[in-house]
């Protein structure tokens, strides 16, 4: 298992400036702070949905600190998808007979 590193809410601000001077592209700030490109995207998408109050916390907890409501949401997304596969299975195998 992975560590993840842990970037200061200064580190997270200065980042989606950059990437919003327009200066470089995004993905060449990330490569020069050294996190992925994506990650530039969602401090962003923070940023603008929280203003002052983005970065606040730990982040999101480790996997291992779940909590069972969100856990419980995964199953239940995950047996939908399986209760639709097995709708669509019934509707082929249903025009094949006879």
């Amino acid at each position: 298992m992975t560590k993840r590193t842990k970037y200061t809410d200064e580190f997270k601000r200065q980042a989606v400036e950059l990437l919003e001077s327009r200066d470089r592209s995004a993905v060449d700030v990330a490569r020069e702070l050294g996190i992925r490109q994506n990650q530039l995207y969602k401090w962003r998408e923070e940023l603008i949905k929280k203003g002052d109050h983005a970065f606040i916390g730990p982040g999101r907890p480790a996997k291992d600190k779940t909590s069972e409501l969100s856990r419980l949401r995964q199953e239940v997304k995950r047996l939908q998808e399986e209760n639709d596969i097995l709708k669509k299975a019934a509707i082929f195998f249903a025009k094949e007979q006879p």
